[in-house]
């Protein structure tokens, strides 16, 4: 997969990974979604074995945001 945009490079997603192990991913520095539960620690899961722009993509397709 690529970003043919390259909007995740200029606008990347950021995520934490909060102490009940739920996941908060951000982006332009306010939080566009929260995960708990099991979608929280399969993507968690993912995004330890994804590098560089795959982490991107991973975070986008969670939120929905990958078709724009």
């Amino acid at each position: 997969m690529t970003d043919a945009r390259g909007r995740l490079e200029s606008d990347p997603f950021a995520y934490r990974v909060t102490k009940a192990g739920g996941l908060q991913i951000e982006r332009g520095g306010r939080i566009v979604l929260t995960l708990g539960g099991c979608r929280a620690a399969r993507l968690i899961a993912q995004l330890e074995r994804a590098e560089g722009i795959d982490e991107q993509l991973l975070l986008a397709k969670a939120t929905g945001h990958y078709k724009h």
